[in-house]
């Protein structure tokens, strides 16, 4: 299958891939009240495993605001294709985010045609999240560059200074410039179990989702389980990097320290991958042979504390291209505070 007919067969899934509408029975709980807006960092990178190769750095920055009644765009995306009945809880959400790409041999200048190409994706992001009892519908957009332009050459080499690093020697081999964007749907199931009365309980959460872009196109599916005390502060878990299995990133203030650890799998099935295919458009980038079928596992440990919830998630997702050595192995760090 070529990468436009490839490209063409994911759309048409995404026009059956429909949700049911929000019913008043699954209106938001007491829980989900108004309790301000959401500024999250996170921070991806292989070297939490000692490596650094393929995806090797991401960064994102966002925010999340406070239940609130949408308007404009937001109103269209939480009403018209998500359903939301008018008791729902509604959040909306900006970010902007950076990741870097690049082969398992940093010192060769030359083209390696075996390894996973270089590439920069430096990008905007714009959500809407429809919150119901126990369940999450979200669609996120992302508009960016991916390229030259996306500046990866010029962030990788000076942080490498600035760690006194080894230098990278072969950026000029990148994925070409092209605008990208990505429109992302997920949703999200949640069962919870309370132990007694002190706050301790377990849930699961599975999840479905899809993305369609010139950057990113792919079905995925997926659970997160999380054991620990005082799950409903923060119901669906720790944020990420897309196209990682991710929580919207709220969270409800707390007095007491709250605590979680978590386990998750996640299975794609992947038609376009720009990363690792190069252009749907044009002729000429640096590209390998993707596996269509790619899993990743991720495990960590979630605290919180009045405003601040920070986490640590240790990832492994497997070969995403024919000639990659091993599985791909990487640490995500985030810090959240409510305002």
């Amino acid at each position: 299958m070529n990468k436009t007919a490839g490209f063409t067969a994911l759309l048409a899934s995404f026009a059956v891939f429909s949700t049911a509408p929000l019913r008043a029975e699954d209106a938001p709980a007491a829980a989900f009240k108004d309790d301000g807006a959401t500024w999250s960092f996170v921070w991806e990178n292989d070297y939490f495993a000692d490596t650094d190769r393929n995806y090797t750095n991401g960064v994102r920055i966002s925010y999340l605001s406070a239940l609130k009644k949408p308007e404009g765009v937001s109103s269209f995306l939480a009403y018209d294709l998500l359903g939301a009945h008018d008791d729902a809880g509604v959040r909306r959400g900006f970010a902007v985010g950076h990741s870097i790409f690049t082969p398992e041999d940093t010192a060769a200048t030359q083209a390696l045609p075996d390894q996973h190409p270089y590439a920069g994706w430096l990008y905007g992001e714009y959500t809407v999240a429809v919150e119901q009892r126990n369940r999450v519908h979200q669609i996120t957009l992302q508009a960016g560059v991916v390229g030259p332009a996306a500046q990866g050459e010029w962030l990788q080499n000076n942080w490498h200074d600035l760690i006194d690093g080894d230098p990278v020697n072969g950026w000029d081999n990148q994925i070409g410039n092209e605008p990208g964007f990505v429109i992302s749907y997920d949703r999200q199931f949640r069962t919870l179990h309370e132990f007694g009365d002190g706050g301790f309980g377990a849930d699961i959460t599975p999840s479905v989702g899809v993305s369609l872009g010139n950057v990113d196109t792919r079905l995925r599916g997926g659970f997160t389980l999380r054991i620990g005390r005082d799950l409903d502060v923060n119901p669906y878990g720790p944020p990420r990097v897309r196209p990682a299995l991710t929580g919207i990133g709220s969270f409800t203030p707390s007095d007491r320290v709250s605590w979680y650890f978590f386990a998750g799998v996640n299975g794609a099935a992947v038609a376009h991958n720009i990363f690792l295919d190069g252009s749907l458009f044009r002729d000429g980038d640096p590209s390998v042979d993707k596996n269509v079928l790619v899993g990743e596992v991720q495990a960590g440990l979630a605290l919180q504390f009045r405003r601040v919830q920070l986490a640590y998630t240790y990832v492994t997702r497997t070969k995403e291209f024919e000639m990659q050595t091993s599985a791909q192995r990487f640490g995500a760090v985030s810090v959240s505070v409510k305002f």
